[in-house]
């Protein structure tokens, strides 16, 4: 089931969360009422040169140190504090949410190394604490258990109190582990942000493949494992996000086959060089980091995407509902076809 949204405004002109929230409570029926989230970039322009390290602790004095003792050593902390939340009535909050500003030391590696690596460590070494967003300029606010419908998850964090230029959300249908806080979409490192319907029954497989290059996927879920090959196949091996999709979505054999030869040799390079990588099952996926948004669906389109266009506004969405509640006034819904990717570029 799961209730996926994504907006980007090309021209970066800023958005509150207020149309996000209404939005993303329009596909309230897609989720089990345990877990939603969003995410937004451009949120802190203060401290727009900071990776903004968003942390679930479960102790906040003994889980703190250790983060702060691990920072430390790779960076400096400019600022950290609690984030702001507010108490909801059906929303039980088992956790602290807190986020730091952090200026990894260049000296040492390069920054989105030192990043992933910090990610990696604090999540699989550091007992009571999560590190569910860590990029520049953007914020992951999600919660999960009973009680995290759409809007009380908006409301604990009154995300209408920030403002972005590009929202991505997520409202989940639990399946496994409906407690933990940071297992429901939007998950991210750095630059990437993803959130997904479906299930990919390829999960292993792909698991198996990002591990094998230094991730450590330590929340076992899918988008975990797809934003890991997205970093993978764009920053560290240099695809561009066409053949990173065609990588993670491939054509069936019999499509590349009828294609031209050109393209047929490039489609069939592609899926043996990234195999492990392809996904299978039914999925939609939106994507996005700080210059784009990107939907694409399993190659039968087993799960919807519907887009809609308004001015210098993309948007996608599991139903176009939820579009219209943001924009009533949307100039054009369109719903591409299986393999068909949908990439909103944002302007310099």
């Amino acid at each position: 089931m799961c209730g996926i949204f994504g907006v980007i405004d090309k021209r970066r002109q800023m958005m509150d969360g207020s149309g996000i929230r209404q939005a993303l409570s329009m596909m309230n029926e897609r989720g089990s009422g345990e877990g939603a989230g969003y995410v937004a970039y451009g949120i802190y322009p203060d401290y727009r040169d900071c990776y903004a390290l968003h942390v679930f602790f479960d102790d906040a004095c003994e889980s703190k140190a250790a983060v702060d003792a691990t920072l430390e050593q790779w960076g400096t902390i400019e600022h950290d504090e609690a984030i702001p939340t507010y108490d909801q009535q059906n929303l039980r909050v088992p956790c602290t949410p807190w986020r730091y500003f952090f200026k990894p030391d260049p000296s040492l590696a390069p920054e989105k190394d030192i990043i992933t690596n910090l990610v990696m460590r604090i999540n699989a070494c550091v007992n009571g604490a999560e590190v569910v967003s860590s990029g520049k300029n953007v914020g992951v606010f999600k919660a999960g258990g009973p009680g995290g419908r759409p809007e009380e998850v908006a409301d604990y964090y009154r995300i209408e109190d920030y403002e972005g230029y590009l929202w991505l959300a997520h409202n989940r249908y639990a399946t496994a582990s409906p407690e933990k806080w940071e297992r429901p979409d939007p998950f991210n490192l750095h630059d990437w942000s993803v959130v997904e319907n479906g299930k990919t029954t390829t999960y292993g497989t792909n698991r198996r493949y990002v591990e094998g290059f230094g991730y450590r996927c330590s929340i076992s879920t899918d988008s975990e494992v797809i934003t890991y090959l997205i970093d993978l196949l764009v920053r560290r091996h240099g695809l561009d996000i066409n053949l990173a999709i065609r990588a993670l979505a491939p054509p069936y054999w019999e499509d590349i086959d009828r294609m031209p030869e050109a393209e047929q040799n490039l489609n069939r390079a592609i899926r043996f060089a990234y195999g492990p990588a392809a996904m299978n099952g039914p999925f939609t996926v939106v994507a996005a980091n700080p210059d784009m948004m990107v939907g694409f669906t399993d190659r039968g389109k087993l799960r919807p995407m519907v887009v809609g266009e308004c001015g210098d506004r993309l948007y996608i969405a599991s139903e176009e509902v939820a579009i219209r509640a943001m924009e009533p006034k949307v100039e054009s819904i369109t719903r591409p076809a299986a393999g068909e990717p949908v990439i909103g570029r944002a302007a310099p």
